[in-house]
């Protein structure tokens, strides 16, 4: 398995006010011994809406002069324009958003994007609408079906990826909702640490086997519960040594992609270096 590191884990990047350029970014991830970085589409910054085929074939060549792969395109505009709302014209913007995507990600070379499915509630934000959970599981498969057709035709996977919105809850209606498209384009980007507070994620990967796209990996402690609970990899609750081996029985070999949010200290960079040791750790390299 390789290794990546998210664009969110660089400090300032998640809160729209990056420290670093994109350049800077990829040679840090290099330095520090990935292998992949996952970008991300914005509303503002390096890849957003209005971002053309040529910025995006700039971004990539960068990437190629850096020595990096892009391991993956990911968003986090699918809260906000979420696939399961009960305003039709927040249904369209996350479905063009998705479209989006799949073309940016074909133009990076890359084979899978991550998509947030919909959401029963939106966990850090209480004013979000509560959708019924039959409900939310109906537009989600309507929307994603429209988006199948593109994602065909780039050859890039729609990868669901199991996070903190009430929704599907279990690897066993994940793995049947993945199914009933019938597609080889879309499959799950399966997130390690989102698992620990209902279940155990070397349960979910021997459930959910070759429809495992790419793994997000993070680590959580089940004794604080709330999203205070997510904590730097080694120093929580995953069992690395089960979700590993689990990973390797169902023939998993991509990239495991390090999805750490950036600590308020004096040494922000740190975390980069930090979280590629601890990923060799994981892996067994040390």
């Amino acid at each position: 398995m390789k290794k990546s590191i998210n664009i969110w884990s660089f400090p300032g990047v998640l809160s729209g006010k990056p420290e670093l350029s994109l350049k800077e970014c990829m040679q840090l991830a290099k330095d520090a011994g990935f292998e992949g970085i996952e970008l991300s589409l914005e509303e503002k910054g390096d890849i957003n809406l209005n971002s053309t085929k040529d910025d995006i074939k700039k971004i990539l060549d960068l990437a190629k002069k850096t020595g990096i792969k892009i391991s993956s395109l990911a968003t986090g505009m699918l809260w906000k324009y979420t696939l399961t709302s009960n305003k039709k014209e927040i249904r369209e913007e996350g479905k063009n958003i998705v479209k989006k995507m799949l073309e940016f990600a074909s133009y990076l070379e890359v084979d899978t994007v991550l998509v947030i499915p919909g959401a029963v509630d939106v966990f850090f934000n209480p004013e979000a609408e509560i959708i019924p959970y039959d409900i939310a599981y109906k537009r989600a498969f309507e929307t994603l079906s429209e988006c199948l057709s593109l994602a065909e035709k780039y050859k890039v996977t729609i990868g669901i990826e199991n996070v903190w919105n009430k929704f599907l809850l279990s690897p066993l209606e994940l793995k049947d909702f993945v199914d009933k498209f019938n597609s080889e384009y879309i499959g799950v980007y399966f997130d390690v640490g989102n698992v620990l507070p209902i279940g155990y994620p070397e349960h979910w990967i021997k459930i959910l086997g070759r429809r495992i796209k790419k793994v997000h990996i993070k680590d959580f402690r089940k004794e604080v519960g709330t999203v205070q609970g997510f904590v730097d990899l080694l120093e929580g609750d995953v069992n690395w040594k089960a979700v590993i081996s689990s990973l390797r029985e169902v023939g998993y070999d991509d990239y495991l992609t390090a999805e750490i949010l950036p600590p308020y200290s004096q040494y922000p960079h740190a975390l980069i270096y930090n979280t590629s040791k601890s990923m060799d750790f994981i892996l067994g390299k040390i």
